[in-house]
């Protein structure tokens, strides 16, 4: 008979509340004002589903989660909180942990292709408008059909221009393609460019199996994001974390009810997700939640207040921890209410009354029982880390990154065949033919040979093929319908 899964500690208060690792996958919430005790509540459950295998992904937004690798011990208060919660056999430890940056200085370097992200999420980077996304998507739409693969940020400003400067040949086909749009569009390429964005895209794009890893102990691998740079760009920062979600989605096959997640995914700063987010993208974040679970991703979502999340998504989040809120004005209290009725009531417990009462470390808990219901909400102590709370220093976190089997695979940037190099031969080869052979050859043939030739036409034939299938669309693509293109 199988051995039964341990449940997972988080808290004590008159009683000891854990999550069963079955009910791990529906997705949970960690809220409260800031120096409230988030980062250590996501740094326990962390730990905790790293002991029993699971992998983990988080971003380290303020830089004070890159410890996870060594055992702590070092600061007094978590030697308090040991001894004050009674537990008599703690051990400090270390988790395995790999590093990642986007900006290749405090880990792995993390890319995606233009074409992964595709042109929903692209748009939302760039902050366009949706005549500017529509002309995205037809710039897309164009290397597609024409067999150009879009992989870093000079492909697409190549395809930006070339479209925008055979516009009117497009127009029949596509529709109208709007210079003020392609202009737009390029002006926010560049800025995107300036905040690094030459850094993020290209390959090799980053293989989401390499976050689901365990070490030879059986302890899941912790992920760490070093996202206190990127968080500059906060809604690059947002779109990068929503990206993942969505290739994860399309990536994983169905695994139903597993007794543990394949993968515990904390989308810290979640709030950022859905400011100023357009409502069809709201819809679509919706789904991804509702539906990823069945992949065995549990989502967990950490903000400051729970009504930061739009209310189709805070339903689905069954385990929950809320540290203490503030309530100065008449609009703090307002929330402070809102975010208790989200509890399933205690009749010996004034929940309203308790936000606003909360210690650092201590929280209101609820989670999910053996029949998926939300278990009456619990007053309680959350359970002290086991790994150091200060920061790696450079040379430690440097020693981490090198000893990883992933070190060198990422950092060597490979820059292949794609539109960029394919449009500048074409233009070079156009520039040095008599004028009368580009009149000759432009006569007889189709609208999309009189703009790319021949050498392009025969990479549109190759849809389907080799080179074909790396012309990928993520995006929410199987959520959107589209599925992908292999």
């Amino acid at each position: 008979m199988a051995q039964a899964m341990p449940t997972l500690l988080i808290g004590k208060g008159k009683n000891d509340i854990s999550i069963m690792p079955r009910m791990a996958n529906r997705h949970g919430l960690i809220a409260g004002a800031t120096g409230t005790g988030k980062t250590v509540s996501l740094r326990v459950l962390a730990e905790n589903f790293s002991g029993i295998g699971v992998p983990v992904f988080m971003a380290d937004v303020k830089g004070d989660l890159s410890g996870l690798p060594l055992p702590g011990g070092e600061n007094p208060k978590v030697v308090e909180r040991v001894q004050k919660l009674g537990f008599k056999d703690f051990k400090f430890e270390g988790y395995p942990v790999v590093f990642w940056d986007v900006f290749a200085g405090q880990g792995h370097p993390v890319r995606t292709t233009i074409s992964e992200m595709g042109p929903l999420l692209l748009s939302r980077i760039l902050s366009l408008n949706e005549v500017q996304s529509g002309v995205l998507s037809i710039v897309f739409k164009i290397a597609d059909d024409n067999g150009l693969l879009l992989l870093d940020l000079k492909d697409l400003k190549a395809m930006a221009q070339f479209v925008g400067d055979n516009a009117d040949q497009f127009k029949t086909q596509y529709g109208n393609i709007s210079a003020a749009s392609v202009g737009a569009i390029q002006r926010n390429l560049l800025t995107l460019e300036e905040q690094g964005g030459d850094k993020f895209f290209g390959e090799p794009a980053l293989n989401l199996q390499d976050f689901m890893q365990t070490d030879k102990a059986g302890k899941g691998t912790i992920n760490i994001l070093t996202a206190d740079r990127l968080m500059q760009s906060p809604r690059l920062y947002a779109t990068f974390l929503l990206w993942m979600l969505s290739e994860l989605f399309e990536q994983l096959p169905e695994v139903g009810d597993p007794q543990k997640p394949n993968l515990i995914f904390f989308f810290d700063e979640a709030h950022l997700l859905f400011d100023d987010a357009p409502k069809a993208l709201v819809d679509k974040i919706e789904q991804v939640v509702r539906l990823i679970r069945s992949k065995g991703v549990g989502v967990y979502f950490v903000t400051q207040n729970p009504l930061d999340l739009p209310e189709t998504v805070l339903g689905q989040l069954g385990n929950r921890v809320q540290h203490a809120l503030r309530a100065f004005t008449p609009r703090d209290q307002k929330s402070v209410k809102a975010a208790a009725e989200t509890f399933r009531a205690n009749p010996k417990l004034n929940v309203v009354k308790a936000i606003t009462e909360l210690e650092v470390g201590e929280a209101l808990v609820s989670v999910l029982d053996e029949k998926g219901s939300p278990t009456i909400v619990e007053r309680a102590f959350i359970c002290p880390p086991h790994s150091r709370l200060s920061p790696l220093t450079a040379d430690e976190r440097g020693q981490s990154i090198r000893g990883s089997v992933l070190y060198g695979h990422y950092e060597k940037m490979v820059d292949r065949e794609s539109a960029y190099e394919k449009l500048k031969a074409k233009a070079e080869q156009m520039q040095a033919a008599p004028q009368q052979e580009i009149q000759k050859r432009r006569e007889p043939k189709s609208q999309t040979e009189q703009i790319l030739g021949a050498a392009v036409k025969s990479a549109a034939h190759a849809i389907g093929s080799q080179l074909g299938r790396q012309i990928i669309r993520g995006v929410l693509g199987s959520v959107l319908g589209g599925g992908r293109r292999r």
